[in-house]
């Protein structure tokens, strides 16, 4: 194949700028936004599920707070009629009288046994308030600590996207002045090479594979006319000569 020198020289133009893309694309997959995230909202997710937890664990508390205080009501309400009927004088019988102050008794002990699974309640409620609370606010501060990364994500993420349109818009117009089968063995290569398709050849050394010539690929490669497109013989990649080349 053969092409200008000067659409030769453009290869290195063309593969510095593809290189620079190939840096942006690694450097928006590999911005440590995107390690900080993924851990903040493994927390985020961990502090929701512990705030529902803490939530419904207090709702049920809640529950079982008006339940215990309605059979505190229950007993207190028949306790107090049990007592309004001896008071009354209503009772026929001495019998019926002990029958029922002994049942206002057991209810006295009934009432204050309840009393106690109250105040036990509501301490374990008070408990649960605070730790609702506790969970929330941890949940809260995960949220925006979450909102923050993100938004470190976007900057550094946007201003990659900006070079990386500016590098493209520069790469278009010197792709266009390449002949299309120099472009296209370049292409090729660079698929094939690691990225690299072409690369100069420098002090008597390609350095795409970092490989120095023997005399005799030397004077092969001397002997070949300006506009022969020159291959490394040990990475085929497109070798540009320059006036830096050694030869």
């Amino acid at each position: 194949m053969n092409a200008a020198p000067a659409d030769q020289i453009r290869l290195l133009d063309l593969q510095a700028l593809d290189s620079r893309l190939d840096q942006l694309a690694h450097r928006s997959r590999t911005l440590p936004e995107h390690a900080d995230i993924q851990q903040r909202s493994g927390d985020l997710t961990e502090l929701r599920s512990l705030t529902v937890a803490a939530e419904t664990q207090l709702s049920d508390t809640q529950r079982e707070l008006v339940k215990a205080e309605q059979d505190v009501d229950q007993v207190r309400t028949r306790a107090a009629r049990n007592q309004q009927r001896m008071d009354s004088g209503s009772v026929g019988s001495a019998k019926d009288l002990a029958n029922l102050q002994h049942e206002v008794g057991a209810l006295a002990k009934r009432q204050s046994d309840l009393e106690d699974v109250v105040l036990e309640i509501m301490e374990r409620l008070e408990t649960g308030q605070a730790r609702v609370s506790e969970m929330t606010a941890r949940r809260d501060d995960a949220q925006h600590s979450l909102a923050e990364a993100e938004s470190r994500r976007d900057a550094a993420q946007a201003e990659i996207d900006a070079e990386a349109e500016k590098v493209t818009r520069e790469r278009a117009a010197i792709a266009a002045v390449i002949p299309a089968d120099l472009l296209k063995l370049y292409t090729r290569l660079r698929d094939t090479q690691g990225g690299t398709g072409a690369a100069r050849l420098y002090q008597r050394r390609c350095e795409g594979c970092r490989v120095e010539f023997a005399t005799a690929d030397l004077r092969t490669i001397r002997a070949a006319a300006p506009d022969e497109v020159v291959r490394c013989e040990n990475c085929s990649r497109i070798l540009i000569r320059t006036s830096d080349s050694g030869l």
